[in-house]
């Protein structure tokens, strides 16, 4: 299998890491995440004029219709360069919701002004009781009217604070752990109704708490069929994990690369340390572990359209796992071999370690990932 990029993709490889890479060094990196908004305004207008923010999008959205191995390719280079900008939030999950599932009016009101950089997004599913499960929601939509009135709360909504508008699932009916019963509502994160408390998740990035009270959502602001968006919902935290997938390959090729520059460079007893056999050892360990993850997201990146629900959740349960693994194994050697400097933040390993965890997390560690990969029975040829 041919795993190369075409010329079309390796363009846009190079002019992402073109733009990073002249905005996002450490000093100035740490002025973007030291400001109010924790991210670069400038910058994401840039993405914008890169083309970058419309790269799933049809043209008559204002995009490219990139597919899954362009936002690979994008979620690598922002991994690598630990950009703090919310293109995962806005591009890949609210984004990826209104492009995937939303009415055309839906599409031509959002897609074009995410593409052009005038607007930001959130997808708000986790609650404080849900943990990883996605289908565990107590957020309630009543019928009113036209159409619904939310209430709820929502926690660790990524860009939540800064968004403008924000989906939110909620239950039209059910249990609170019944699959059946769930929707997929738009707001205005400035609607009468909705409070947001902004703080910084561990690795600087931005989110809130969401507290919905009586929130007023009119029929045209439903995606999907009202207490049918479970699919829906499942496909998008889909669309994330293989986005983080790709995010967690280029923060392991940074991890790694920076440790071997640092082993070639360090001297203790009056030699290099990488001249030491036993660190050579666990730097390639480190390199075995990053490719591990890297085969994993390319089988990722592949089936993330497919059609068949089961087949495509336990792909990314797999690769949700070996990210989870490696981002453990990777970080922390990459901390050790760096010695007493690797423990702070005044090195920039510091800061990719807090991120590899970070992903690891989200939408499911890999204990939580190989438990569901395992009660799906896992891939056929394994038995």
């Amino acid at each position: 299998m041919d795993f190369e990029f075409s010329e079309e993709q390796q363009l846009l490889k190079d002019s992402i890491e073109g733009l990073l890479g002249d905005k996002y060094d450490f000093e100035r990196r740490k002025k973007i995440l030291e400001s109010p908004d924790g991210w670069s305004r400038e910058i994401w207008k840039q993405y914008a004029e890169l083309g970058i923010l419309g790269l799933p999008f049809s043209e008559e959205h204002g995009g490219i219709e990139g597919g899954p191995v362009e936002t690979m390719i994008v979620m690598s280079t922002i991994g690598n360069a630990l950009a703090l900008e919310p293109y995962l939030p806005t591009v890949v999950l609210a984004g990826g919701l209104i492009r995937r599932f939303g009415t055309d009016a839906q599409k031509n009101k959002y897609l074009p002004q995410i593409a052009e950089g005038k607007i930001t997004g959130a997808f708000a599913h986790t609650e404080r009781q849900s943990r990883y499960d996605l289908f565990d929601v107590k957020t309630t939509a009543k019928p009113a009217g036209n159409g619904f009135t939310l209430d709820g709360s929502k926690s660790v909504v990524l860009n939540g604070d800064q968004a403008d508008f924000i989906i939110v699932t909620a239950r039209v009916s059910g249990n609170s752990r019944d699959k059946d019963g769930l929707g997929l509502f738009i707001i205005d994160a400035k609607a009468n109704g909705v409070s947001r408390r902004g703080y910084r998740t561990i690795d600087g990035l931005t989110a809130a708490e969401i507290q919905l009270s009586g929130v007023k959502v009119e029929a045209d602001a439903v995606i999907g069929k009202p207490g049918a968006a479970y699919p829906l919902i499942e496909q998008i935290a889909d669309d994330g994990i293989a986005a983080l997938c790709g995010e967690a390959v280029g923060v392991f090729s940074a991890l790694t690369e920076a440790t071997t520059d640092y082993l070639r460079t360090r001297k203790q007893f009056g030699v290099n340390i990488g001249s030491f056999q036993v660190l050579q050892h666990r730097n390639v360990e480190m390199l075995i572990a990053a490719e591990q993850a890297k085969s994993m997201t390319f089988l990722a990146t592949m089936m993330v359209n497919e059609k068949d629900p089961v087949t495509r959740r336990k792909t990314m349960a797999a690769a949700k796992t070996q990210i989870g693994r490696s981002a453990q194994f990777v970080g922390e050697q990459a901390i050790q071999l760096h010695g007493g400097i690797g423990m702070t933040m005044e090195l920039k390993v510091g800061h990719w370690f807090k991120r590899a965890t970070a992903i690891d997390i989200q939408f499911g560690d890999a204990d939580y990932h190989l438990e569901q990969f395992g009660n799906m029975g896992g891939f056929e040829s394994a038995a």
